[in-house]
């Protein structure tokens, strides 16, 4: 008789996971929806402010990466939100722009603590 090795394997079932896809580029609609504008305004700012350079393609679409997006959102809360004219937002963003990129983060970062705390009280006061 010949010895016989026997083998078992096991086999651990791993639930699929979706990666989620992050997009590189955003166009010129994809960003003025996000922030409620008009593309025409963001083509305006594009012509003002010298941190928003879009790359564009052999048709001449603007395609925004996500530094981009971050620099219009920063003219619109410093324009829109903050009542800067466009020369006053011109001189804060020239005088330093990643301090005013810095500030941008920290606020919005605090924006997204108040919206969750907001939610847990409701949900506490609920039960």
């Amino acid at each position: 008789m010949i010895p016989v090795l026997l083998i078992t394997l096991t086999v651990e079932v791993v639930p699929y996971k979706e990666k989620e896809i992050e997009k590189r580029y955003y166009t010129i609609g994809e960003v003025a929806d996000d922030l409620g504008v008009a593309t025409s305004l963001i083509r305006f700012w594009e012509s003002e402010f010298e941190i928003i350079k879009p790359k564009k393609n052999r048709k001449g679409n603007r395609q925004f990466t996500k530094d981009d997006v971050k620099n219009v959102k920063l003219i619109y809360h410093l324009v829109k939100e903050k009542g800067y004219t466009l020369n006053g937002a011109r001189e804060f963003v020239k005088n330093d722009v990643n301090a005013a990129v810095g500030k941008m983060d920290t606020l919005d970062s605090l924006k997204n603590i108040k919206s969750f705390l907001i939610q847990l009280k409701q949900e506490l006061t609920q039960q």
